[in-house]
């Protein structure tokens, strides 16, 4: 297959279904309305609803049957996003090569167009056409691995770990629980919604979960190595920003020779959990490979 193909059929369709679900003229304050939009449309790979619409085709199932649950995981990375740039966070000017949300339209208005996509995401999942036969039971399951994601035991609590952190010397343990939770929280999450919709049972979801445990640990490693190697112009924010804020990464505690050997067995055991699949697992490994040589 030819990946890079693959992401971009799959953005499109994932952008024409978010711009179906965003509120339009008259259903929503329009500063609001247009923070949202702002924010969604800013750019991003779409790599989490992606993931959730390719744990569905391992499964043997269609990719619009999770479409709604793939766009609710976009909006919920975006509302994470748009407070994480926030002055109280990591007052970043720049995201996805545009200016952030609250330096467009200010901080208050910022935070609740994050709020207004959190709790879209959610209504978007569960008011889904597609799946009127799935169990009312397997919805609610669905609508819980994607709040645990996205809370207090996942995204959340990452971020705040994250925040505690800066300035602090970070051990590797305590940098693995931020970025587990924080980064990749919210990749099991669009795997498993992607995986339960298509009726896996648990030892699918055991490896999938594998799965995103190490493509999640992966990303933050390759994202840490960008973010000391990388050009604002293609990564989208400022270089040097985790440095700037004195975060703990990869490369400052293993240097960056290390970093690079642990994306690679991070990779390898993600591709290694997919294992159980057949041949329409191949996205996912793919998209597992293809962290090792993205540049932004």
């Amino acid at each position: 297959m030819q990946l890079l193909t693959y992401l971009e059929e799959r953005k499109k369709l994932i952008d024409e279904e978010l711009d179906q679900y965003l509120p339009q003229h008259g259903h929503a304050p329009e500063r609001l309305r247009e923070a949202m939009r702002h924010s969604v449309f800013a750019g991003g790979k779409r790599l989490r609803p992606i993931l959730t619409m390719a744990a569905s085709e391992a499964m043997g199932k269609g990719k619009e049957l999770v479409l709604p649950a793939a766009c609710a995981l976009e909006f919920i990375h975006t509302y994470s996003l748009i407070h994480d740039d926030l002055p109280a966070m990591d007052d970043d000017d720049l995201r996805r090569g545009k200016p952030t949300c609250h330096k467009v339209y200010g901080e208050a208005t910022a935070i609740l167009a994050g709020d207004a996509l959190l709790t879209l995401a959610f209504e978007v999942i569960s008011n889904n056409r597609m799946i009127a036969h799935i169990s009312g039971d397997t919805i609610a399951e669905v609508v819980r691995i994607v709040a645990s994601g996205a809370g207090a035991a996942g995204m959340v609590g990452g971020q705040i770990a994250d925040l505690e952190a800066e300035g602090q010397p970070v051990d590797a343990e305590t940098m693995l629980y931020i970025h587990s939770r924080k980064t990749g929280a919210l990749f099991q999450a669009a795997l498993g919604a992607g995986a339960l919709l298509a009726g896996a049972d648990e030892s699918a979801l055991s490896a999938f979960k594998r799965y995103g445990d190490q493509f999640g640990l992966a990303f933050q490693i390759t994202d840490d190595i960008l973010d000391v190697e990388g050009d604002t112009e293609l990564i989208g924010k400022p270089a040097g920003s985790d440095e700037k804020n004195a975060k703990a990464t990869y490369p400052s505690i293993y240097g960056l020779e290390q970093s690079y050997r642990m994306a690679e067995e991070s990779v390898a055991q993600a591709v290694d959990a997919l294992r159980v699949f057949p041949e329409r697992a191949e996205p996912l490994r793919q998209i597992a490979r293809y962290l090792l040589t993205r540049s932004f």
